[in-house]
């Protein structure tokens, strides 16, 4: 049973996270998993928790 962790920057749609789960389901699917055992989990972070080159993405 694959349990996928993906982590995005908050602000999401409904519609927008039942794509990626689809979609995330659907890898594991093609490769002949049945759909209940694939689990997905999403969390969402504030951009002010994301730095890259030393830098808050938050920032401008």
């Amino acid at each position: 049973m694959p349990v996928i962790t993906v982590e995005l920057w908050e602000g999401r749609t409904v519609a927008q996270r039942k794509e990626i789960v689809e979609e995330m389901t659907a890898v594991f699917t093609k490769r002949g998993m049945p759909p209940q055992a694939v689990i997905v989990i999403l969390k969402d972070n504030p951009k002010h928790n994301y730095a890259v080159g030393g830098k808050l993405s938050s920032e401008p």
